[in-house]
């Protein structure tokens, strides 16, 4: 069967149900691709009319609200030793060099690390967790996190499903195109972060300077 057959075929139900449970996962702290998952589904919508680009975009943004709800409710409760667990779990993502960066981030920008840590792909997964662990007050976490969750989700989903519908003469084969899109903007945000995150762990494994005794 080809590819634009099999894809319409899927039922819109269940592509709702993947994008707000992938997303609202990652959103919680664990590494899955929500961007990649929301990009091609919004591509898909573009190419499909039974799949309905504005209630994917509010399955989105409810998966991620709800995600990064929980993921603070998690690290509120988890404290410290929930990175150090996660650290164990996930050394690629939640390394002492990527939470340092984090961390950072959180005590320059408050609440706002949360609203555009929502358009960075490591600092989503980090975003709820640290902020309950940090002891952030949970009422400028939810507006951070509902205005960056509405944006982020809502918006990428108009600004893909439009750019499919306009570009549909070259994108008759959404899926590896989409897909392709997906991964070199995911993979290019991963590494300049990690490239942050290296600095920050260098930087936090030199000793302090021992003043000179007079």
């Amino acid at each position: 069967m080809h590819v634009q057959e099999w894809l319409e075929t899927v039922p819109a139900v269940a592509v709702y149900a993947l994008v707000a449970a992938v997303i609202g996962l990652e959103s919680l702290g664990i590494p899955l691709p929500g961007e990649i998952i929301l990009v091609s589904s919004a591509l898909l919508a573009s190419q499909h009319g039974h799949i309905d680009p504005v209630i994917l975009g509010t399955c989105a943004s409810a998966g991620a609200i709800i995600g990064d709800s929980i993921g603070y409710a998690i690290g509120r409760k988890g404290g410290r030793p929930l990175l150090a667990w996660l650290g164990q779990k996930f050394p690629k993502h939640f390394s002492e060099g990527h939470i340092a960066t984090a961390e950072r981030s959180f005590e320059k920008w408050g609440m706002w690390a949360v609203f555009f840590g929502r358009f960075v792909a490591l600092l989503r997964i980090f975003a709820g967790p640290l902020a309950g662990v940090l002891r952030m007050p949970y009422w400028k976490f939810l507006i951070a996190n509902v205005l960056g969750g509405i944006l982020w989700a809502g918006g990428t989903t108009a600004v893909i499903y439009y750019v499919g519908i306009v570009a549909e003469s070259w994108l008759k084969r959404f899926s590896w195109l989409g897909l392709v899109a997906a991964v070199l903007v995911g993979l290019t945000s991963m590494l300049i972060l990690k490239r942050k995150a290296r600095k920050a762990q260098t930087a936090h494994q030199q000793p302090e300077p021992v003043p000179a005794a007079e």
